[in-house]
């Protein structure tokens, strides 16, 4: 007889809380409705799996609403010394056998995943006993033979091997930049050194990534200690920073940085040493658990779901003889990789800094963690002054496009690694126009002091692209002011007016000179590059948005119809919807018809009489011409009548404002130091290549710009190709429970 029951997942929040855990959950939660599974919380981690009871308790669709803006874990967590013994794992194993659960998805860091594996080996032999003293029948110890567990890493310090981000990482990252740019300005008012402590005992990546993000002077990781006689190395950085202008020097400390020695280097010595040594008044702030606190970025709310969703097509797939899997993410995709094999890798990188074998520590993090330290030490040892060359060469950086946060970040680190490799770079103000009528000017160490938390455009930028008529302007304005490279940052109209300009070299000799696109759109529209800067800004300032509006329509009855910008590209669209909960997302890449707005509407009506208080959809700007967002409102108020109102929401241009976020500074970084690379090696070889530089599968990636049409969409301005449109599925899991057709033939 075929065996009806449904498959039980159980899901557990264990070690330290991590903000996006409980965007974890609901995907677990609501991934296993949708495959016919029922999902149990287990609260208070591996306490509440010993204690059993009410600690472990069926979730409906409903009981994860409104969560995925919450920080820490709704469902607790707790350390257990019980689940060590194996008394306490037999407890456990009964506990869970009580409500059919033979699946578990574990969140959390690389003891609680161990302590799963040890509980998935054992559990045949806990179940046997269990059957041996009476506590369970012999069909239920038929039924579950076998415990299938998949981990899905919660650590704010991204310290496990085998993924690129863990969940909580990239929003703790968020909570020190924020601080860093507070603690920079009062630095600044008092011409004060700062020492700034981050959470990382075995893993420098908080602490990295929050010294390139905030524009730092120095950093000291676990993972690459200073060699010896660093303090006065450090010192002269600082020094060389004063002598240029800067009114403020920070020094960012892991907390389990050390010397090559392995001796502990803490915040309090740092902060004696530039005290003494510089005589300058030195302040010392420990963040702590701040880090771990607040609301989860966009990117930690989309991660953490699309890993649950995954997670339960893993374990509900799962037999006795999987293996069990770390489910991670990799380049912005899925990657699985055998759990207690990434769990042994990430110990192995404690015992190497305890070993002080710190090559084979760096050569675990990974080659972007490696290529980050070196582009943080270019950026930190580039010299405000150096001896130029007989004839320095003279890089051109100008804007084009519309506005995107990290512009400034961008055209700072251009400018000090250009400088630093003996080139003069010049500002181009007001874009094309702005070469055209001659505003260029050169760019010292110090006119971009400040520039990577700065959010806008310093130079300027604007969509205007020079046309037939001003081709020989451009070309006389390249001439006299003798440039010999040009960097260009922006989105669309920047590649376009990039690839106008190659296409033009045969009538314009002065055109025959290295070009590199940057690209920057809050799009995310260009090609050659799954991210531009700016977008990961424009997607939080988005979910931020839709925060709020959701909890001013909770108060009544109500549909919001929001409209991201974004053109003909869905990116903002469909992301906002994963990360911020929207029922319903329009895009252009799929269009939309009388009859989708017909079912939509239809689904509406019927939640709101079953008791919705809130339903959400969110419009790109250019979904449909006709179908306007005011036209969805009307329709949506027409036929939900006194059942509900509908109001709408134009996010506009507020997201391209604001200070760019830590990951639009750091690409911005990366990619401007590898542009300044590019046209140095074009001006050695004498070669004259047009390109476009971009992250691709996480890695940097520079294509030649004649490329540029065979990889867009020209009428709808787009790349052929868009990794975020797979996604798509796991929004519609996410947005409504499924009928009862939906899951007739499911587990």
């Amino acid at each position: 007889m075929t065996n009806l029951q449904p498959k039980s997942i159980g899901v557990l929040t264990s070690g330290g809380d991590a903000q996006g855990m409980n965007a974890a959950v609901r995907a677990v939660v609501r991934a296993a409705i949708h495959q016919g599974a029922t999902a149990h919380a287990i609260y208070e981690g591996y306490q509440g799996m010993v204690d059993g009871g009410h600690r472990i308790r069926q979730l409906s669709w409903d009981d994860v609403g409104s969560i995925l803006h919450r920080g820490g874990t709704i469902i607790g967590t707790a350390r257990c010394a019980r689940f060590r013994e194996r008394e306490g794992r037999l407890r456990a194993a009964r506990n869970l056998l009580e409500h059919g659960i033979d699946r578990l998805v574990i969140i959390g860091g690389d003891g609680s995943l161990t302590g799963a594996d040890t509980f998935r080996r054992e559990w045949p032999e806990l179940v046997a006993e269990l059957h041996q003293n009476g506590e369970i029948d012999e069909q239920t110890a038929q039924r579950h033979p076998a415990l299938m567990i998949a981990g899905l890493v919660g650590s704010i310090d991204n310290d496990m091997v085998g993924t690129d981000m863990t969940i909580g990482a990239d929003s703790a990252l968020h909570r020190i930049v924020e601080a860093i740019d507070a603690i920079t300005s009062t630095a600044a008012s008092h011409q004060r050194s700062f020492v700034v402590e981050v959470m990382g005992r075995h893993c420098g990546y908080l602490a990295l990534m929050s010294a390139i993000a905030g524009g730092t002077d120095y950093v000291l990781i676990p993972e690459n200690p200073p060699s010896d006689g660093w303090e006065e190395r450090m010192c002269e950085l600082l020094r060389n920073g004063r002598a240029a202008g800067r009114r403020d020097s920070i020094v960012v400390v892991a907390e389990g940085a050390r010397d090559r020695a392995g001796n502990p280097i803490s915040c309090d010595y740092v902060r004696q040493v530039l005290e003494e040594r510089l005589g300058e008044d030195t302040r010392a702030t420990i963040l702590g658990h701040v880090q771990r606190g607040g609301t989860p970025s966009a990117f930690d709310r989309w991660m953490s779901t699309l890993l649950g969703y995954v997670a339960v097509e893993e374990v509900l797939a799962a037999t006795p003889a999987s293996e069990p899997q770390l489910i991670g993410i990799r380049y912005n995709r899925i990657q699985r990789a055998p759990l207690m094999q990434c769990v042994e890798q990430t110990r192995a990188v404690a015992r190497m800094i305890a070993e002080r074998d710190y090559a084979g520590a760096m050569a675990l993090r990974g080659g972007s963690f490696t290529e980050m330290f070196q582009v943080f030490k270019r950026m930190a040892e580039a010299l405000p002054s150096v001896a130029p060359p007989v004839r320095p060469r003279r890089l051109a950086i100008i804007h084009a496009g519309g506005l995107a946060p990290g512009m400034n970040a961008a055209a700072r680190a251009a400018v000090r690694l250009g400088l630093d490799r003996g080139h003069t770079l010049l500002g181009v103000r007001g874009s094309f126009q702005g070469l055209i009528d001659g505003r260029i000017e050169e760019l010292t160490w110090g006119d971009v002091e400040g520039w990577t938390g700065l959010g806008g455009a310093e130079l300027g930028t604007s969509r205007q692209i020079p046309t037939v008529e001003q081709l020989y302007a451009v070309g006389r304005a390249l001439e006299n002011h003798r440039i010999d490279g040009l960097l260009i940052i922006g989105g669309w109209m920047a590649y376009r007016a990039a690839h106008y300009l190659l296409s033009e070299r045969d009538r314009y000799p002065a055109f025959k000179i290295p070009i590199i696109c940057l690209p920057a759109t809050i799009d995310n529209n260009v090609p050659g590059s799954e991210l531009s800067i700016g977008a990961d800004t424009a997607l939080n300032v988005s979910v931020e948005a839709l925060d709020r509006v959701k909890q001013s329509a909770m108060a009544a009855r109500r549909c919001f119809v929001v409209e991201t910008m974004g053109r003909y590209c869905g990116y903002l669209a469909l992301m906002s919807g994963l990360a911020g909960g929207a029922e319903r997302v329009y895009l252009h890449e799929e269009g939309v018809t009388l009859k989708d707005l017909q079912a939509d509407v239809e689904h509406m009506v019927e939640s709101f009489r079953g008791g919705r208080r809130l339903y959400l959809t969110i419009r790109g700007e250019y979904a449909n011409p006709r179908y306007t967002t005011d036209f969805m409102c009307a329709l949506f108020e027409e036929e939900g009548r006194d059942l509900f109102d509908v109001r709408r929401a134009v996010l506009g241009h507020i997201q391209q404002g604001g200070n760019p976020s830590p990951y639009d500074r750091i690409l911005a970084t990366r990619l401007a130091t590898h542009c300044i690379d590019f046209l140095t090696r074009e001006l050695e070889r004498g070669t004259a290549e047009g390109a476009f530089i971009g992250l691709v599968e996480g890695k940097v990636t520079v294509v030649p710009l004649k490329q540029m049409p065979d990889m867009v969409d020209w009428t709808f301005r787009r790349p052929r190709e868009q990794w975020w449109l797979a996604l798509r599925p796991v929004v519609r899991t996410m947005a409504q429970p499924p009928t009862p057709a939906d899951t007739s033939g499911s587990v």
